[in-house]
C-alpha cells in the first residue's frame, strides 16, 4: 500500500513537499511516479524515479519540482517549489513493476494541492 500526504493550500510562489509512504519495501518497485489530476482534466504524469535513481519530469514542472526516494524509510517525495495556480490538482503516487511485458501498479490515495494567485 502507498499513502500520500503533504498536500495543502499555498499562495503562488510557495512550496510544498508531498510524501508517499510505502507499507513495504519501495525498492521492490521498478519505479515510482507522481501523477496529478486537475478538475475537469485528465490525469497526467508529473515526475518519475526509477530503481537506479534516474528521474524524469514533465516539462511543466522542470526546474521547480524534485522527486526523490528514501529507501531506508520506504518513502518517496515530491518537493514542489515556485508553485503556480495551474499546479492545483489532486496528486497521486504510484509504484510500478514491469516484468515480462506486463505492468502492474499500485496507487496511493490522492492528496490535494491548492495554489491561489
Amino acid at each position: 500500500q502507498l499513502q500520500a500526504s503533504g498536500g495543502g493550500s499555498v499562495q503562488a510562489g510557495g512550496s510544498l513537499r508531498l510524501s508517499c509512504a510505502a507499507s513495504g519495501d519501495i525498492f521492490s518497485f521498478n519505479g515510482m511516479d507522481w501523477y496529478r489530476q486537475a478538475p475537469g482534466k485528465q490525469r497526467e504524469l508529473v515526475a518519475r524515479i526509477i530503481k537506479t535513481g534516474g528521474t524524469n519530469y514533465a516539462d511543466f514542472v522542470k526546474g521547480r519540482f524534485t522527486i526523490s526516494r528514501d529507501d531506508v524509510n520506504n518513502t518517496m517525495y515530491l518537493q514542489m517549489n515556485n508553485l503556480k495556480p495551474e499546479d492545483t490538482a489532486v496528486h497521486y503516487c504510484v509504484g510500478w513493476i514491469a516484468q515480462n511485458l506486463v505492468l502492474s501498479d499500485t496507487w496511493g490515495q490522492g492528496t490535494l494541492v491548492t495554489v491561489s494567485s
